[in-house]
């Protein structure tokens, strides 16, 4: 049972929630605003949202027929019986409870204007799938992760520990936007027939496959161009390439894959893309963590 409720969490997806807390993190230490509290209760909030957003998704999409036990891709809980329908909306709630209960304690770091931000965060953590208008199955998918892994997660975790917004740091949640993006487009690519045939009407099921290939290699080179400003004014000796280079290298390994692979072989790309995403993260925050130290 337990393995069955980790499961459903899907901790191969989670690094999309972590890595734009990191990397806000890393750039305010980085300019000497980092705090530790705050920048954990981003954390966990984070993490707690997007575990209750999988959980919903897993049962809705059991609700609403485009999940079954034929799936192509990694099991889902309900869909194959391992949780109830009902155990899986009441876990989906306890969670999310427990997600604005960490978000509650920022409101002591930043005030309390961060509680509808909150609320819109816990919303859409549900209308993702749930709802009259489910934001997956209405081409918005792409655009709500965007929001909310970049524009809304990176911006307001340097808040909470600066107090003011930053042009570097808004270049830098463009930038985690788009590469989240692509562990999603990995999904609905390997999905467009099961997505099809339940409505469910993704972007890679709209324009198709090539087109979804195509989004998402440039959505990499696109997030590099954005954070390189930000990393060469450090680096001499052209450090901050470092970073890029070896995300470039990765990025593109898994873009060719990822036209030579079809249904349950895509699986291992999904896992991939999280990865790149995290390697990412982690390499420009070193760069940003040791010129603080060393300057």
């Amino acid at each position: 049972m337990n393995k069955s409720w980790i499961s459903a969490a899907r901790p191969r997806t989670l690094p999309a929630s972590a890595s734009p807390v990191i990397a806000a993190s890393a750039y305010a230490f980085y300019d000497g605003s980092f705090r530790w509290a705050p920048a954990l209760l981003c954390l966990l909030f984070a993490l707690l949202a997007q575990i209750a957003s999988n959980m919903a998704n897993d049962y809705f999409d059991y609700v609403k027929g485009s999940d079954t036990a034929q799936r192509v891709g990694p099991r889902r809980a309900v869909a194959s019986g391992d949780i109830s329908p009902r155990a899986m909306l009441v876990g989906t709630f306890l969670v999310l409870g427990l997600a604005c209960l960490v978000g509650l304690g920022l409101v002591f770091f930043a005030g309390w204007w961060l509680i509808p931000v909150g609320i819109v965060i816990a919303l859409f953590a549900l209308a993702y799938t749930a709802g009259p208008y489910p934001l997956a199955y209405h081409g918005l998918g792409d655009l709500t992760v965007f929001l909310f892994f970049g524009l809304i997660a990176v911006n307001f975790t340097y808040y909470v520990q600066a107090l003011h917004f930053d042009m570097a740091v808004f270049l830098l949640s463009i930038a985690m936007g788009l590469l989240s993006i692509n562990i999603l487009l990995v999904n609905n690519y390997r999905d467009m027939e099961e997505d099809a045939a339940a409505n469910k009407r993704t972007t890679v099921v709209l324009f198709g496959r090539p087109f979804a290939r195509g989004w998402y290699l440039v959505n990499g080179f696109v997030a590099v161009g954005l954070v390189l400003p930000s990393l060469l004014p450090l680096a001499p000796y052209y450090e901050g390439l470092v970073p890029v280079v070896l995300y470039l290298i990765l990025h593109v390994t898994t873009w060719v894959e990822m036209g030579r692979r079809r249904g349950v072989a895509l699986n291992p790309l999904l896992g991939g893309t999280a990865r790149n995403l995290l390697i990412f993260t982690l390499l420009i925050s070193l760069v940003w963590i040791c010129k603080s130290v060393w300057l």
